[in-house]
């Protein structure tokens, strides 16, 4: 099912039922499981909202339960509302915008926001990307020139990390987009994790950095020159991936306005 305005969003959970149904839907297609052992021995119980009992642990559950709704005063009407604006705002919305659309609070806003970017990102990175995968590295952080004078970074020219945190993504031809904080931009940081999250054998579309020379044993290595002034490579490019860092630095610029740096993960 999908909702392409929040009109149409609105006007089909309109009430606490529906939005149970489409959860239960959603989460088990029909083949219920016990939400505490995994029994697939369930029964549907009597009552105004769908809930569950599991015929080996004896517990009773639905559809909400292990889920970011789960304990929550808020309704699953403000929760859905919630996730499509989150999600439909390409470059981001801050929490107290978020407040005004949904009519709470801002730290309930707050509040429902980081539990949504957890549920976007949780069970994300199990399969592996294929098929025409771009790549590319960026980095976050002011410039060291609009600094004032006394608090100018030494040596921070180029691909330096000294005053920038590096991140490194990639997307593929449907849209999906991975991205991770790096400690640096260098080969034996970048080409485990291009192991680790993209098949075998795949197309990988990537600029000229050196880090991405060594890739060529596992996979297809299209290479864009960019120092040489060209952008499309028999009809490959990594303009998708340069223009998901645009939309995440406007976003930061923008909505954010500052963001704190993330430590890299152990790799």
């Amino acid at each position: 099912m999908e909702f392409t305005t929040l009109a149409q969003l609105t006007e089909h959970f309109s009430d606490k039922q529906t939005c149970i149904d489409y959860l239960t839907n959603l989460r088990w297609a029909g083949n219920v499981t016990c939400t505490f052992c995994g029994n697939e021995k369930v029964y549907e119980l009597k009552g105004a909202t769908k809930r569950f009992k599991c015929a080996k642990c004896r517990k009773q559950f639905s559809a909400i339960k292990g889920t970011i709704f789960e304990n929550s005063p808020i309704s699953l009407q403000t929760w859905f509302i919630a996730v499509y604006i989150l999600t439909a705002h390409k470059k981001g919305i801050s929490s107290v915008q978020l407040a005004t659309d949904l009519g709470v609070t801002q730290k309930t806003a707050w509040f429902m926001a980081h539990r949504i970017r957890f549920a976007l990102k949780t069970k994300s990175f199990e399969t592996q990307l294929d098929g025409v995968i771009q790549a590319d590295e960026t980095f976050m952080g002011g410039k060291n020139k609009n600094r004032h004078a006394d608090k100018k970074v030494p040596q921070s020219q180029g691909l330096s990390v000294n005053d920038k945190t590096p991140f490194w993504g990639m997307v593929d031809n449907d849209g999906e987009v991975r991205t991770q904080v790096i400690p640096n931009t260098q080969a034996k940081t970048i080409k485990p994790i291009i192991q680790k999250m993209v098949k075998e054998g795949s197309i990988l579309v990537t600029d000229e950095w050196q880090a991405y020379c060594q890739l060529r044993k596992n996979y297809l290595h299209i290479v864009i020159n960019h120092k040489e002034g060209k952008y499309v490579a028999n009809g490959f490019t990594t303009n998708r991936i340069e223009g998901f860092w645009s939309i995440l630095k406007r976003g930061v610029y923008g909505i954010y306005h500052q963001v704190s740096a993330a430590p890299a993960p152990l790799l």
